[in-house]
């Protein structure tokens, strides 16, 4: 069997323009750009949601338009946090106003030795020997 090719016959393959991107393609770049982001809070509602049981996993991210993988990651950032922050493990950024408490604190507890020895700019007495002269020591 010989293929004919008729005059306004159309072709089963999809025929692409040079330089033209295929519509896949396209597609993927929307829908990459048009991807939502999800602020912390909405991610802590969605877990908490789940998290209570009142609703089946899958129904919950169909409603909210995710994915279940996405729900499963952010539930486990969530729970892992949580553990790091009872343990301890967690740094807390101090505000501006405590920070300005402890340099306050710490100038009323600051030994007078202290004092003394960051004008001289030598800690201990083996420093203040220098050549044949000696410093602090009148």
């Amino acid at each position: 069997m010989s293929s004919l090719s008729l005059p306004g016959a159309v072709s089963s393959r999809p025929r692409t323009r040079p330089g033209k991107p295929p519509a896949e393609q396209v597609l993927k770049d929307i829908r990459r750009q048009t991807r939502r982001q999800h602020s912390a809070e909405e991610k802590i509602r969605i877990v908490l949601e789940g998290l209570r049981g009142e609703e089946n996993i899958s129904e919950l991210c169909r409603r909210e338009g995710i994915a279940a993988s996405m729900y499963y990651g952010w539930s486990k950032e969530f729970l892992e946090a949580g553990k790091r922050r009872l343990a301890g493990d967690t740094a807390r950024a101090a505000t501006s106003g405590e920070v300005k408490d402890l340099r306050r604190e710490h100038g009323l507890y600051r030994p007078t030795w202290a004092i003394r020895t960051s004008s001289t700019r030598f800690a201990t007495p083996s420093f203040r020997r220098i050549g044949s002269k000696t410093f602090g020591d009148d």
